[in-house]
């Protein structure tokens, strides 16, 4: 393949302009039309190009503004109360990266917000509080530190927090962009509050063993079961697998939360995993297509994201855009770190656009710029 990546080549548009060809052009657009040659080189670029540009948002800094919104309005009033994060580069579309959304929701004892659904996705990580819980159609769940939460496409859904409570606090994370650049998004309101068909807990205690899953229910849906990942069986298997399994060069130890009945991912347009750096580990740099929104669930480290270093700890919130060189390090030399993340490969599997290249100057490792 050829490794030229200049414009000036045969096979790229290299047209010079001429009063001619301007005169030419300006007949075209007159009739809603345009010659390709004149933005092919854009449009085609010689490797992925993000929109996006790599972020951290410190929790210690949205903190206090994430707790004053709950003074200023009610989750009816707001429909969902949350602060979203947004990507200097995606502001026209609330993006935080790529075609990805997140944002930090809180609510008090006592609250709970209307039951909706809408074609986009959405899940949750849990950052702080007690008694928190969603229903998510007729299903009551309830969660606690660092659990992972699925609200799949068109499933009716609400959340809150038990009278006798702590004031919980969790991440968003939804393909609204998503949805919306492909103009099918939609958005419906529940008359009133959703029954409860199931018995609480019902689907984790369910589907929520590894490996053992009920042999006489029929699950037709295109999504997970699962509709909760507890951190209390999620950390020990990360603990198990570090044991027995080779040290990812570039991730640590990378687990993916996967659809229980066929291991593939928990919903049709986002995964998610949670992965652990050990002690002392510095991670090696790649690129890949894919947008990533990670959040640090355990920890103290930092990320080098094309060539600019970021540092985290728990509950801190960063992203990598497609095709970011990217690498983590723990700076801790006795704890390991957990960083949890959320990305867009189902639909990037899909059609079949993944790809992706390691570093190899420099050991592996980028220049901080």
């Amino acid at each position: 393949m050829n490794e030229n990546h200049s414009d000036d080549q045969i096979g790229r548009a290299r047209v010079h302009d001429t009063p001619e060809l301007e005169a030419y052009y300006k007949e075209l657009e007159t009739l809603g039309a345009g010659a390709l040659w004149t933005v092919a080189n854009d449009i085609e670029p010689w490797e992925p190009r993000s929109s996006s540009v790599p972020m951290l948002w410190k929790y210690d800094d949205l903190r206090e503004l994430v707790l004053k919104s709950s003074e200023l309005v009610t989750p009816e009033q707001a429909g969902r109360r949350v602060v979203y994060l947004v990507n200097d580069k995606r502001k026209d579309v609330s993006a935080a990266v790529g075609w990805l959304y997140t944002g930090i929701q809180v609510t008090r004892p006592g609250e709970s917000t209307s039951a909706h659904k809408h074609k986009a996705s959405a899940l949750r990580f849990i950052m702080e509080g007690e008694g928190g819980y969603t229903v998510v159609d007729g299903n009551k769940i309830t969660f606690e530190v660092n659990d992972f939460v699925i609200t799949p496409n068109s499933t009716w859904h609400e959340h809150g927090v038990d009278a006798n409570g702590k004031t919980c606090i969790w991440q968003d994370g939804l393909d609204i962009p998503l949805v919306n650049a492909l103009e099918a998004n939609d958005y419906a309101v529940y008359d009133g509050k959703q029954p409860l068909d199931f018995p609480v807990n019902y689907s984790p205690l369910t589907y929520g063993t590894s490996g053992f899953i009920p042999a006489d229910k029929a699950w037709d849906k295109p999504y997970s079961p699962l509709f909760k990942y507890s951190w209390k069986t999620v950390y020990p298997a990360l603990l198990e697998a570090v044991k027995v399994n080779e040290i990812n060069p570039f991730d640590g130890i990378l687990m993916q939360y996967s659809n229980p009945l066929t291991g593939g991912h928990v919903m049709q347009t986002m995964s998610a995993s949670m992965q652990l750096l050990p002690a002392g580990f510095k991670g090696k740099a790649h690129k890949h297509t894919g947008s990533f929104v990670y959040q640090c669930a355990k920890g103290i480290g930092y990320s080098i994201i094309n060539g600019k270093r970021f540092d985290w700890k728990e509950r801190d919130i960063f992203c990598v855009p497609s095709w970011a060189w990217h690498e983590h390090h723990n700076l801790s030399k006795t704890e390991d770190a957990c960083l949890f993340s959320f990305n867009d490969l189902p639909v990037i599997e899909k059609l079949g656009l993944y790809q992706s290249r390691e570093l190899e100057e420099n050991n592996g490792n980028q220049k901080i710029e």
